[in-house]
């Protein structure tokens, strides 16, 4: 990705995509005909998801969509507050409609973004007050932002050579630090050997400069010795005029599950430690507003008195009057008064912190405190400056902690562990040792009880993944307690700008399947009623549940047991529900249309984890995913349907997170994973070897996964956009030709040329899930974008059959489809095909299917059933009908239907 220059950004993308011409027709969503160009461009409402503003660290990033032919992609953009104040602002694109025009842009605002709601519209950018700049010579990079340079490592070990204010280091020698053991704390001994790996960088790329945001992506692998493993991606933002800095870590285990035990990983930067150890300050935070205050040396509280001023200004962190102005009985002892240089918080669990200090090593730890929740921040420094550091996510991705090592010497060590070394070493073993199950009809008859899919070396951590955000200050000054309450504030929560629903909605994307929440019909909010049932359900089960830690936060579970009032966490395939019947397209879908901060907080922890944990980044399932299980890389089941990019295309276009962005990117070739493993072999009746030229492919679980990352680089136009487009068009064609189409359920598809051979005879070949992976979505989205008939014909078909009658079925396809479930989930298809070929007859039924097929019914009782101890572990309230699989159907079915059947819907449902 070249770096992204400053008032031309939209010229020069538009430029690189000038060559690839699009012969498709550009249709409006969910609609065959081709549409107008907009008389005009309206402008967009831009606010903050939560209440606070811009925070403390001054930079938000926002993704934006266009109405098709709204916005040419040369097209620059001007932000402006309630007040009309300018804005100073970065914008760039992120997709285009086939006909060129502007489909998602990203705009980037710093320190003047302090309004509390924004007007974004063609214009021409106010530039920043202070310019960021962006520089490169002798192996490094350097980013100037006005405030604060950071010199970043293009090789070595430093990923942060430095940080200086004017002339002044803050923190210096940024890198990365992995604790390894050969083997597990089992037992008594406790007797396993740490060894140390440093992060090394194999390569560094300015991916965007400025004037208002610079990117920069560092990568590598941590090394000691010979031996070199995990693999780090690390992305740095900065903004102009900012004192911040933010971090985007990403490592990749490809390690040895029995051997490979990581005791430790973490950031860390050394802060230079120029003032008297009197005006030197400890600042760790604990839960809510909490602080620990302190200086490496207080003078508060000691058996003599140094005067009223002198311990106020140490508490407020100001610098000391001179010593000879204190009561000498204080001064001239100054010596015996222990200088406190280490310190320590550990969060090993979600509900548990603990702190401590120490003199220096060899000498024993004093407790410090604790308490519940920490979050995640501290500062160390004195009045001269110092370091502001933070980890996103503390006590849900525990255990995490902070290390202050040697404040009391010429150089104090940060360290932010993103997994603790005083907790357990991370155990990435499979659970279970087989239980006999060494072929596959022993495998299936484990399936039939546990409804685990097993099968000996599949249930490995290898190239599964995770993302972690931090945040750093470098300050003049001591902050004020004000200040380190905002700065901490900015770390559990940051700073994010939204569009309104009403304008998301009126862009016509993700398929036009949502429509802002409308209560003013009495059954439109009852609906609206239940899907807040069901998502405060899930927030508040999270927390009574605690499905908090460093690999399982983000997810859900899959299955409720009501005997144990437990949720199935221990139980095969029922444990962590790892994306199965799209939950994160309902939280997404549910967000776009309400503007909730709370939903969009839950959709992007859950996309973070999915797309990272639930997937593999590496090895022969790179690009894959793994179906839901008691951990969340055990099951054999390795598919397209869990590492869909429909799944990360919300968060990404919302937001234009690099990160999220690169795993779409990766997943281009994944078509390419059929050939390392067959999704039916342990079902196939007849011979199948994968053959490159004629793979056994679904239309879809798989196609739909597949169709999600050609869609997202084509209109992204990325590298591949070209071969994305054509695969695109060349499986929608061959779908379209099979005898029956969507029903024929597979075919045979050919890496060479990207088509499916068209069969000679039709079978019919339906399941329950093929539709409930992202494929309803990537239809009505690739529909509204590509004049195809005979695909558009295809798909409706599908949805207008699959809810039919058994004779309706038989009528049509000579048999019926056979046992089905999930009516209430189809309803959706029901709608849209009611909606496309406008039956009122269809929309009728799409009410009936939803309201009295399956699912949460018209009968459905809402409500909540207390429990406490010693029926379970912490009290709080149940649901025991309520399973994660109804629970995303019904919430993408009540969108989608109110969307696109809303004024059908029954007046007494």
């Amino acid at each position: 990705m070249s770096p992204i220059p400053r008032r031309t950004l939209l010229k020069a993308a538009a430029a690189a995509g000038a060559a690839a011409q699009f012969s498709w027709t550009l249709t409006g969503a969910g609609s065959a005909q081709a549409a107008p160009r907009a008389a005009r461009a309206e402008p967009v409402t831009v606010s903050w998801l939560e209440d606070g503003r811009l925070g403390a660290a001054p930079g938000s990033t926002l993704g934006v969509p266009w109405p098709k032919g709204v916005h040419e992609p040369d097209t620059d953009f001007a932000i402006t507050a309630a007040d009309g104040k300018e804005v100073p602002v970065q914008s760039w694109p992120l997709a285009y409609w086939p006909d060129g025009t502007l489909k998602w842009t990203a705009h980037a605002v710093g320190p003047g973004a302090d309004a509390e709601r924004f007007r974004l519209a063609a214009g021409t950018p106010a530039p920043p007050e202070k310019k960021l700049t962006v520089g490169r010579s002798g192996g490094r990079i350097t980013v100037d932002t006005g405030v604060i340079t950071a010199e970043l490592g293009t090789d070595g070990k430093h990923l942060v050579r430095s940080v200086r204010r004017g002339s002044t280091p803050v923190a210096t020698d940024g890198r990365l630090v992995v604790l390894r053991q050969g083997e597990p704390d089992d037992g008594d001994t406790g007797s396993a050997k740490w060894e140390r790996f440093d992060g090394e960088i194999s390569g560094a790329e300015v991916e965007q400069e400025g004037p208002v945001r610079a990117v920069v992506r560092i990568d590598g692998k941590h090394r000691k010795g010979a031996r070199s493993w995990l693999p780090f991606s690390v992305r740095l933002y900065f903004y102009a005029g900012a004192e911040s800095f933010r971090m985007v870590h990403t490592f990749t285990f490809d390690g040895d599950q029995d051997k490979d035990f990581i005791r430790g990983i973490g950031v860390r930067f050394a802060v230079p430690m120029r003032d008297a150890a009197y005006d030197r300050h400890i600042r760790i935070a604990g839960a809510g507003k909490g602080f620990l205050t302190e200086a490496v040396k207080g003078v508060t509280g000691l058996r003599r008195d140094p005067g009223a001023a002198v311990r106020a200004a140490q508490v407020k962190g100001q610098k000391l009057p001179d010593p000879s102005t204190w009561d000498q009985r204080v001064t001239s002892r100054l010596q015996y008064i222990p200088a406190w240089g280490d310190y320590t918080l550990t969060q090993l669990s979600a509900d548990g912190f603990a702190l401590r200090k120490r003199t220096k090593p060899g000498h024993g730890w004093i407790p410090a405190g604790g308490g519940g929740r920490a979050g995640g921040f501290g500062y160390v420094g004195g009045v001269s400056g110092g370091l502001s550091f933070g980890l996103r996510d503390f006590w849900q991705k525990h255990p995490a902690q902070l290390d202050i090592r040697g404040a009391a010497g010429d150089e104090a060590e940060v360290t932010l562990w993103l997994w603790s070394p005083e907790a357990q070493p991370m155990d990435l073993r499979f659970y279970h040792d087989g239980l006999g199950q060494d072929t596959y009809p022993k495998q299936l008859e484990g399936l039939n009880i546990t409804y685990e899919d097993h099968e000996p070396g599949f249930g490995t951590p290898y190239g599964i993944a995770r993302t972690s955000e931090l945040m750093f200050w470098a300050n003049a000054a001591t902050p004020s307690a004000d200040a380190l309450v905002a700065q901490c504030d900015t770390v559990r929560t940051p700073a994010q700008l939204v569009a309104a629903p009403q304008d998301l909605a009126r862009a016509g994307v993700f398929g036009g399947l949502f429509a802002p929440v409308d209560r003013t019909d009495p059954a439109k909010a009852k609906i609206e009623d239940q899907l807040d049932f069901l998502f405060t359900y899930y927030k508040d089960q999270a927390e009574q549940r605690r499905w908090y830690g460093f690999w399982d936060y983000g997810d859900i579970m899959h299955t409720y047991d009501p005997d144990r009032h437990q949720w199935r966490y221990d139980i095969g395939g029922y444990a962590w529900d790892n994306s199965e019947l799209s939950p994160d397209l309902w939280l997404w879908y549910a967000y776009l249309r309400s503007g909730r901060s709370d939903i969009f907080r839950f959709a992007e922890a859950m996309t973070r984890h999915t797309g990272e944990v639930d997937v593999y980044h590496l090895g022969k399932w790179a690009g894959l995913g793994t179906r839901h299980g008691v951990q969340h890389f055990a099951d054999s089941a390795k598919q397209q349907r869990i590492s869909t990019a429909v799944y990360r295309r919300p968060y990404y276009y919302l937001t234009a997170d690099e990160r999220v962005g690169d795993l779409m990117r990766s997943l281009v070739d994944s078509d390419e994973t059929f050939l390392a493993i067959d999704p039916l072999r342990k079902v196939r009746i007849e011979p199948y070897e994968p053959d490159p030229h004629a793979l056994s492919i679904g239309f879809g679980t798989d196609w739909s996964g597949l169709a999600a990352a050609w869609l997202t680089e084509w209109e992204r136009k990325g590298p591949k956009a070209e071969k994305a487009e054509a695969r695109l068009r060349s499986t929608m064609e061959t779908i379209a030709a099979q005898p029956n189409g969507f029903i024929q359920g597979s075919g045979l598809y050919d890496l060479s040329t990207g088509r499916f051979a068209v069969a000679s005879a039709p079978k019919v070949e339906v399941s329950h899930l093929s539709a409930m992976f992202g494929l309803v979505e990537m239809c009505a989205e690739l529909i509204g974008l590509i004049d195809l008939p005979e695909f558009k014909d295809a798909w409706l078909d599908y949805c207008r059959y699959f809810n039919a009658t058994k004779a309706e079925q038989s009528a049509r396809y000579g048999k019926d489809f056979g046992s089905l479930l999930l009516f209430q989930g189809h309803s959706r298809q029901d709608a849209y095909a009611a909606a496309q070929l406008k039956d009122d007859k269809l929309a009728a039924r799409a009410w009936q299917k939803f309201y009295d097929s399956d699912g949460f019914t018209r009968s459905w009782t809402w409500e909540r059933t207390e429990v406490e101890g010693p029926a379970v572990l912490e009290p709080g309230y149940e649901h025991p009908r309520i399973s994660t699989n109804e629970t995303a159907l019904f919430g993408l079915a009540a969108i989608q239907n109110l969307a696109l059947v809303g004024d059908k819907i029954p007046a007494k449902p």
